[in-house]
């Protein structure tokens, strides 16, 4: 089944509204200069008509920026965890009343189907939930043992860590723009965000709700523009760096923060694997898979693009696989009549293509899908099951961010491990089994941030009390959980000394200070003391 839609701007957004959301974009230099760059114009994937026009920022309008936020932190920095929490909960509420506005931008911006789009308000506002509740356990004071029991008092504080700079990519615009922007502020910092120039609109949009919430004015700003140019500028001005996109920029990115000794939390690619054993529920995996590989038209970092199925299970579950995915309703619609909407960009859609048309060229088999659907709309392509891979294709290394799947026989629950684990990346993996114990088992020896057991990828993603990252090329730091916001912190010891000072006394000679300290330091360890 399919459905498609002929509008693409919603009816209810006007220029007016436009002019609103874009106020939010900091331009103080740019807007007295000579020369103003001009807006940047995003294309629906829709119907490719421009979405509407962004101002741009010059590096200057950064620095402006971040002096800004910079102002405002201490005045927040000072107000009390509970405070930030309530303006939490407030832009949770109305994130919630108004989802139906960002859905649709989410979806004129991105194209992806309007269940993907909800899953982005669920996860922000449970994000928004879990933050405002438990900040302030997070972050409370640790009370440890001082140098000298009794006299030394010693604990561990959380201080912010000033100005975070936050750069979100285009595939999740609110889940990733604004996730990572609500445990910044609600541990006491400013934020300076670089919008994706593909998907301003729904962070603007987020802005001015954040706004209605309490958020000051200043606290969070916007700033547009190239990854080059204006990403580069945040990176060299802010105290700490949020950053999700590719390995390659992450590197990058990393380098310039390294450089100017500030911290960095990236989550990068990944080209995540799937073993299916042979003691599980095939119709349920194969039900799994296709979500995991095909959710967000196959456009999310953690997203399966490889299955490796044992070899007695093999048919029954390729044919399954096959058959959900033949089941699935692509096109395009403002409604929830769609199980996949389109690729994002002209761009996106040729390197899914070009992925899959490798693969056949050097013999690998379509199962289903395999080709673009201009019937449906301008960038539909087809739910894509390949067999037959092998390593001189691209698709058998390289990311393919788009909907396409390989499958793999193994033999064996060891090589199905050691097929998963080969590679660079390690960001998120998946395995079916009956046999809970033994899946345990194997997941620990899988190389990745996050393993799913009967699951595709949400469970781990979802569970905002748990920390979610990569290993190896897919990146470094977590976000969610403890981690989700105390790496915005920096960790301060306040230690008070009473009644004597360390080292010896003035009638005290250094030897026989010395003498007395080893007899101690002998009691500690005989009453197994640390």
């Amino acid at each position: 089944m399919t459905a498609t839609t002929t509008s693409s701007r919603p009816a209810w957004v006007t220029d007016e509204l436009v002019a609103q959301w874009c106020s939010w974009v900091r331009q103080d230099v740019t807007r007295h200069g000579d020369s103003v760059p001009e807006p940047v114009m995003a294309v629906a994937p829709y119907d490719l008509s421009p979405i509407a026009p962004v101002p741009v920022c010059a590096p200057e309008d950064v620095a402006a920026a971040v002096v800004r936020a910079r102002q405002a932190q201490p005045d927040w920095a000072g107000t009390s965890i509970a405070r930030r929490g309530e303006m939490a909960l407030a832009f949770h509420d109305l994130l919630l009343e108004r989802q139906d506005q960002v859905l649709d931008l989410i979806q004129w911006e991105t194209g992806k189907a309007r269940y993907h789009a909800w899953q982005e308000v669920g996860q922000v506002a449970a994000i928004a939930r879990h933050y405002a509740r438990r900040a302030r356990h997070y972050l409370a004071p640790r009370h440890v043992r001082g140098m000298v029991p009794g006299l030394t008092k010693v604990k561990e504080v959380r201080v912010p860590k000033g100005v975070v700079g936050v750069i979100s990519p285009w595939n999740y615009p609110l889940y990733l723009g604004i996730g990572d922007v609500l445990p910044a502020l609600l541990a006491g910092n400013a934020v300076v965000s670089k919008a994706d120039s593909q998907t301003a609109l729904t962070m603007l949009w987020t802005r001015d709700l954040m706004a209605e919430a309490g958020l000051p004015t200043d606290l969070w700003q916007i700033v547009t523009g190239s990854g080059s140019v204006v990403g580069t500028a945040v990176v060299e001005a802010v105290d700490f760096v949020c950053f999700t996109g590719s390995t390659a920029t992450g590197r990058t990115v990393a380098g310039r923060a390294a450089r100017r000794l500030v911290g960095a939390s990236l989550e990068l690619g990944g080209k995540n694997p799937l073993i299916v054993r042979e003691d599980a529920d095939i119709a349920a995996a194969a039900a799994g898979t296709a979500v995991a590989a095909f959710a967000n038209t196959g456009q999310m970092c953690i997203h399966i693009e490889r299955a490796y199925v044992h070899e007695k299970v093999y048919d029954a579950f390729r044919d399954e696989l096959v058959r959900v995915t033949q089941a699935l309703r692509l096109g395009q619609s403002y409604d929830y009549s769609v199980d996949i909407g389109p690729l994002v960009s002209p761009d996106q859609l040729a390197a899914v293509a070009a992925h899959v048309d490798d693969a056949v060229g050097k013999g690998a088999s379509v199962l289903a899908g395999g080709r673009a659907r201009p019937d449906l709309g301008p960038l539909c392509y087809e739910p894509t099951i390949l067999e037959g891979v092998t390593p001189e294709m691209a698709v058998h290394g390289q990311e393919t961010f788009g909907p396409v799947i390989s499958l793999y026989s193994c033999a064996t629950d060891e090589d199905a491990v050691s097929l998963a684990n080969q590679g660079t990346y390690g960001l998120s993996a998946s395995i079916w089994s009956s046999d809970l114990r033994e899946a345990g088992r194997m997941a620990v020896r899988i190389r990745a941030g996050s393993v799913n057991v009967n699951d595709g990828a949400a469970a781990a993603a979802g569970s905002v009390e748990a920390g979610m990252g990569g290993m190896g090329d897919s990146g470094l730091g977590r976000r969610h959980g403890a981690e989700g916001i105390r790496k915005y912190t920096e960790s301060q010891t306040i230690a008070v000394q009473r009644l004597m000072p360390l080292g010896p006394s003035p009638k005290t000679s250094v030897a026989s200070f010395v003498r007395r300290t080893n007899r101690q330091l002998a009691l500690l360890r005989r009453l197994g003391l640390r």
